[in-house]
């Protein structure tokens, strides 16, 4: 498993009975994931003093409970010197998936060492976790999402870890369609990364689920890479995308460009009560040496 273990300000305190208990900073929240099937004694005095909680509700959805939370808060990734803006909304998220660390550190790494300017297409791409590693490491990137409220959040983030100035084209737009445009137009990008949502609607109502659209969206990027490509990850949250099918969709969209490397793995954060490592969903990674 791949840990996002270079954190900081971040961690995972302990984890029972569908729930996580977080250190966000300076602040500790409390909130559902499904992947915690077991229970503890909650000895974590975080349990029942934290800044906020998160309640599911039976009817689905579920809503914030909030006992000494600022409506918005900064943390700070040290190793890549970022800085992101958080806040709680919809659905459990504060604007950041603090295991992509892990992915981050990686790709930060090939583009740092690759020795020529690289081009990087991010879609699906959320508050710009991602894109501000890969503007940090020194990439040019088009960072696009269906949501006008994430992309303008993702520039506030780009703002404040101190990246406004850098390379990158903010644009909210369906991803499919603009894949298939950059096709048209004969773009192309050394590097890609996707992030795609289980269920999803792009800004005209498009509707995306993963599992019959993503494979198609893997093929169609391919023809986006350029003649020396760098790498390829897709990120997935999806119970049915385990690391080997993610593996065998790279492999098989990818077999004509023919990387030197494709690995999946399940990606996670440790525990610190415990010692164990919380499964956060997979990556699937390709790369050309």
């Amino acid at each position: 498993m791949w840990q996002a273990e270079n954190w900081k300000e971040y961690e995972v305190l302990d984890t029972s009975d569908g729930e996580k208990l977080e250190r966000w900073g300076k602040y500790l929240l409390v909130r559902p994931d499904p992947q915690v099937i077991w229970k503890t004694d909650r000895k974590e005095a975080g349990w029942t003093h934290p800044n906020a909680r998160y309640h599911r509700s039976q009817k689905g959805g579920g809503s914030w409970e909030f006992f000494d939370l600022p409506r918005t808060w900064e943390i700070h990734y040290d190793p890549l010197g970022l800085t992101f803006n958080l806040k709680p909304f919809s659905f459990k998220h504060t604007g950041l998936f603090p295991e992509q660390a892990v992915n981050w550190d990686w790709f930060s790494t090939l583009i740092e060492n690759a020795g020529r300017p690289i081009r990087v297409l991010n879609l699906f791409a959320y508050t710009g976790g991602a894109t501000c590693a890969a503007l940090r490491a020194g990439a040019n990137v088009t960072h696009v999402d269906a949501s006008r409220g994430m992309v303008t959040w993702a520039h506030e983030n780009a703002d404040l870890s101190g990246l406004g100035e850098r390379p990158v084209r903010w644009l909210v737009d369906d991803c499919v369609k603009f894949v298939e445009r950059e096709i048209r137009r004969e773009n192309v990008y050394d590097a890609i990364i996707m992030d795609p949502p289980s269920y999803g609607r792009g800004p005209k109502g498009e509707i995306w689920k993963v599992e019959d659209d993503i494979f198609d969206l893997i093929q169609l990027c391919a023809r986006l890479l350029s003649d020396h490509p760098l790498f390829y990850l897709v990120n997935s949250y999806t119970t049915g995308l385990q690391a080997g099918v993610l593996t065998y969709m790279l492999s098989t969209a990818l077999k004509d460009r023919r990387p030197d490397h494709i690995m999946s793995e399940e990606v996670g954060l440790p525990v610190t009560k415990s010692g164990l490592v919380l499964p956060c969903g997979c990556a699937g990674r390709a790369w050309w040496d």
